[in-house]
């Protein structure tokens, strides 16, 4: 399923690079519009710059379409990717700074905007992963167990879910290759 709404976010973007800048750039502003005013209020601070953020993001997705490449990453990881660059040129203009120091996540471009792009390119890869593959890393991972209660749990011999977790991980790294990302 989720590999599904990947393939028709990219060909959203496709059609937008081809020129349609109606309907397919409309159906993406409302999957990505709430997400990216909740990035810009979180990195900005201000309810007119984050609202700015959304309407440049949008301008530079519609201009930049024909250098999406799905091999590389989702839409969603571009769209963060864009809207990132964004934030920083907005945080950067004067007429955007208060007098408090800027939030963490503009002062060191490599920390909590890079962590978010990162943390989006996982998620997708992880999403890519059959749900059996997906299920055992989550447990594991976000569940803290380890594999004898992963095991019990989901009612499946060790050897099986020692099995899974191997060939998760295998199929884990190359989505994350796929998507740029070194695992």
């Amino acid at each position: 399923m989720e590999h599904a709404l990947a393939a028709e976010e990219a060909s959203l973007v496709a059609r937008v690079a081809a020129g349609d800048r109606g309907a397919p750039l409309a159906e993406l502003y409302r999957r990505y519009e709430g997400r990216l005013y909740g990035l810009g209020l979180r990195l900005l601070g201000d309810p007119g710059l984050a609202e700015e953020l959304v309407q440049e993001t949008f301008v530079r997705l519609w201009r930049n379409a024909p250098r999406f490449d799905a091999a590389r990453g989702s839409v969603s990881t571009f769209v963060f990717t864009l809207a990132r660059r964004i934030a920083i040129d907005l945080w950067r203009r004067p007429s955007s700074r208060p007098f408090a120091p800027p939030p963490e996540e503009l002062v060191a471009p490599g920390d909590a905007m890079d962590r978010l792009v990162v943390g989006l390119t996982v998620r997708d890869a992880l999403e890519s992963l059959s749900p059996a593959h997906r299920e055992v890393l989550e447990l594991s991972y976000s569940g803290d167990l380890k594999q004898t209660e992963i095991a019990e749990r989901l009612g499946l011999p060790l050897g099986t879910v020692k099995t899974r977790t191997y060939y998760a991980l295998r199929a884990l790294k190359l989505a994350l290759e796929e998507r740029g990302l070194d695992a």
